[in-house]
């Protein structure tokens, strides 16, 4: 058998193995006319191998890439690799369908280079079933498949439907303005959405900003001007933050909510208000109640209907939704096409705890655009300082071993038997009294609980 015979062989061999695969597979010379066209290649553009054969590559694909960055073109210059770009072509049909594409350049035996290979791979399947999944569970603009929320969007279009005033209590950044705008569209009342954070500004300016001033109230009113309540008349106003207004305002808006009735600063006339109010607080309103910084009488007015929004900690399933729907997000706003964040960021984004909530996450994810230039986004491209945070947090759980775990629960079960009293815990557990203050220490057990005297 002769040495051409051989490599006939050999070629028929490689398109046998190259027709049996997945991927879209196909070779160009060094003008980027193609050489050979796999059968996945076919079904992936509807176009057959014989009209693709002798074909510039960039007639037959009409990617979005083609004229300016052409990844196989670069690999032919460079001779360096270019791994999973994502490319939109066009198919036999005109449909535009998004791909995954990697690179390589050919060589023959003396190491010249005679072309080009590439691999692609059709990944509309994969984004559909991201934006279903994403549908799935998604109620408005909020994206959750945690059950405690699901049972609280279970109840929002029964809540809509009412008069009643809401109060939204959670952590900032978890999202309640988005419920607040979910209620208001729900409700279909004709008025606007009208929101307002009451920390934001100072009594003065916020009691005109509620309702409103007539010319002349004071220096600097030239004409009159409408307040929030009047701008969101027939509709929604959502009061941010309402845990940190003021004894004197608390009183106003008091009767506003009892009388649906308020005076303009330097008005004589009474104004009816035909406007829903939904309220929000990342502080609980009950504790300050009893520490006398909030009224009573106005803490039952807005707790008529109460919504308890969790921090972000506390439904992490949801942050790969999350995570999804900010790159949507994102991709639209900055016309990019970054596809998904690597495995890695993934499992470092799972394991952070969200000191600023859903808010924080958007903001880690918006930096991330900054830097990534590709279609994933990878571990350099997230925020140093949260990388130092992580870095740090493995750094202290170095002792976080399942003999750790397992001494730490004995520990709290021990404390809990006997009512926190660490004289009895510390025999019970055959080790002194000092021994269990430091390995209360170590693990961050607190007690005695909060009321419960005569720890020893």
């Amino acid at each position: 058998m002769n040495d051409k015979h051989k490599e006939n062989i050999c070629a028929d061999l490689c398109k046998r193995i190259l027709n049996s695969v997945a991927d879209g597979v196909f070779t160009v010379d060094n003008d980027l006319k193609i050489t050979f066209f796999n059968r996945s290649a076919e079904k992936i553009t509807g176009i057959i191998e014989k009209n693709a054969i002798g074909k510039k590559c960039y007639e037959v694909f009409k990617t979005d890439i083609c004229k300016s960055k052409c990844a196989l073109k670069q690999s032919i210059e460079t001779g360096s690799d270019m791994v999973t770009q994502r490319v939109n072509i066009i198919n036999s049909k005109g449909i535009a369908i998004p791909i995954s594409v990697s690179t390589s350049v050919l060589l023959d035996y003396d190491g010249i280079v005679v072309g080009g290979v590439q691999t692609f791979r059709d990944i509309s399947t994969i984004e559909t079933l991201r934006k279903e999944i994403s549908k799935q569970y998604m109620f408005e603009d909020i994206i959750s498949k945690n059950y405690k929320i699901q049972q609280i969007l279970a109840t929002l279009p029964d809540i809509s439907e009412s008069a009643s005033t809401v109060l939204i209590e959670g952590p900032s950044g978890s999202g309640k303005e988005l419920f607040a705008k979910a209620i208001h569209k729900l409700s279909k009342r004709k008025g606007e959405f009208i929101a307002l954070n009451c920390a934001a500004l100072p009594d003065t300016l916020l009691e005109s900003e509620l309702f409103g001033y007539k010319e002349g109230a004071f220096t600097g009113a030239k004409k009159d001007k409408p307040g929030r309540f009047a701008l969101a008349e027939q509709g929604t106003i959502f009061l941010d933050e309402i845990g940190d207004i003021s004894p004197a305002l608390q009183l106003r808006l008091l009767r506003v909510l009892q009388e649906m009735e308020y005076e303009p600063l330097g008005g004589m006339v009474t104004v009816k208000a035909d406007v829903r109010v939904v309220a929000a607080t990342n502080k609980c309103l009950k504790d300050l109640v009893a520490e006398g910084l909030f009224r009573d009488d106005l803490f039952f007015r807005l707790n008529v209907i109460k919504i308890p929004l969790p921090p972000l900690c506390q439904h992490k399933e949801d942050i790969p939704l999350l995570v999804d729907h900010f790159i949507l997000k994102f991709n639209k706003l900055k016309q990019k096409s970054i596809e998904l964040v690597s495995p890695d960021v993934l499992n470092l984004l799972m394991k952070y705890d969200y000191p600023g909530n859903i808010r924080e996450l958007e903001n880690i994810i918006e930096y991330a655009f900054v830097l990534c230039h590709g279609w994933q986004i990878e571990l350099h491209h997230l925020p140093l300082e949260l990388l130092e945070s992580m870095k740090e947090k493995t750094s202290e759980n170095k002792e976080s071993t399942p003999l750790a775990s397992a001494e730490e629960h004995a520990i709290i079960d021990a404390l809990n038997n006997f009512g926190g009293r660490r004289s009895p815990t510390a025999q019970f557990l055959g080790i002194e009294k000092s021994t269990l203050w430091r390995k209360m220490k170590k693990f961050g057990i607190k007690f005695p609980a909060k009321g419960m005297s005569n720890p020893e």
